[in-house]
């Protein structure tokens, strides 16, 4: 068994690293904190009621490093490096699941601010099994993919040698309010959420150049991104709907299927996909259409699964050497 602490507790993403760690065949969870401590983590996360009881602490480096070989760290950009930077010096891997360790130096201060821990920097590796599993593996530092560039990567990623880099790419997103945290906004009050749709950060989001960077990593072409991401009225879940052009016609359901064969946790789609059918489990739903030498690509994830807690899970599975599908969930919540 490997003993595990999970940093960042209290929220959305806390609460999915909790459902998965309590049944794991392999992991022990021997910390849990928060920024404060001192909560009942039934007060917390009142389903857990009766099934999982553990105190929360205060987020300390050192005890966790006593108690854990591995931490989970949920926590807001700038507050996890101080704190992944402490954990590996002890000896602890790490699997970060804010935008910390995401992006290379200059992009990451261009749009969030200043890296403290530019030493780890260069050795952290991009948590999208699909592309860096076997970097994974040998790693002590995974930066966990955001929700958005996991889906919208998903999607393009097989089409890059087809694509047009001459035309944009226009990458429309949608997603539940989950993904804005537990803090309530001006945009998350009911009153403003429901029944409603609207677009927000319109090519100025941070996962823009998220998207725009690992395109051009793994295809060596520099291709121009640009995303709108849009709030909607639901829980959880969230779909990309990208658009760009193609140098020739292609068949896309033959080039996903191909590319993503032996892909577990990637399921192509003849028809367009929807939210329901991935919401509470791992998997990166993905169908394509061309018409002519127009390329559609809609995909669908959950947002707080695939898009942040179960992937966590996933590749802390690799970094241990254990299998990667271990408690990962995979039925959908709802029919």
């Amino acid at each position: 068994m490997i003993n595990v602490a999970i940093v960042g507790a209290s929220g959305y993403t806390g609460l999915e690293l909790l459902k998965m760690l309590i049944h794991h065949p392999k992991f022990n969870i021997t910390y849990i904190a928060t920024s404060n401590g001192g909560e009942s983590l039934h007060t917390l996360h009142p389903s857990l009621t009766h099934i999982f009881n553990a105190p929360v602490e205060k987020a300390d480096a050192k005890a966790i490093a006593q108690k854990a070989e591995l931490a989970f760290l949920a926590l807001p950009h700038k507050a996890s490096m101080g704190f992944a930077k402490e954990l590996l010096a002890l000896d602890v891997k790490v699997v970060d699941l804010s935008a910390d360790y995401r992006l290379e130096l200059e992009t990451y201060e261009k749009h969030y601010c200043p890296h403290e821990d530019k030493a780890h920097l260069k050795d952290a590796v991009y948590g999208l099994p699909e592309m860096y599993r076997d970097e994974i593996k040998k790693t002590n530092l995974v930066a966990n993919p955001g929700c958005y560039p996991t889906a919208s990567i998903l999607g393009i990623l097989p089409f890059t040698k087809y694509i047009d880099e001459n035309f944009p790419i226009f990458i429309d997103a949608k997603s539940g309010v989950s993904g804005a945290g537990k803090k309530c906004t001006n945009n998350t009050h009911y009153i403003s959420i429901n029944e409603n749709i609207f677009a927000y950060n319109p090519f100025m989001h941070r996962h823009e150049p998220e998207i725009k960077e690992k395109l051009r990593l793994q295809s060596g072409k520099e291709f121009d991104v640009n995303f709108v991401p849009h709030l909607i009225p639901a829980t959880r879940g969230e779909m990309i709907d990208a658009y760009m052009l193609l140098k020739e016609e292609i068949n896309p359901i033959a080039v996903l299927e191909e590319f993503y064969k032996d892909e577990a946790f990637v399921r192509i789609f003849e028809n367009p996909v929807d939210l329901k059918s991935c919401a509470g489990t791992n998997f990166c739903d993905i169908f394509a259409k061309v018409k002519g030498k127009k390329l559609y690509i809609n995909s669908a994830v959950d947002n707080i699964l695939r898009g942040a807690s179960s992937q966590a899970v996933a590749n802390a599975n690799l970094m241990c050497g254990f299998e990667e599908h271990l408690a990962i969930p995979t039925i959908a919540y709802v029919p």
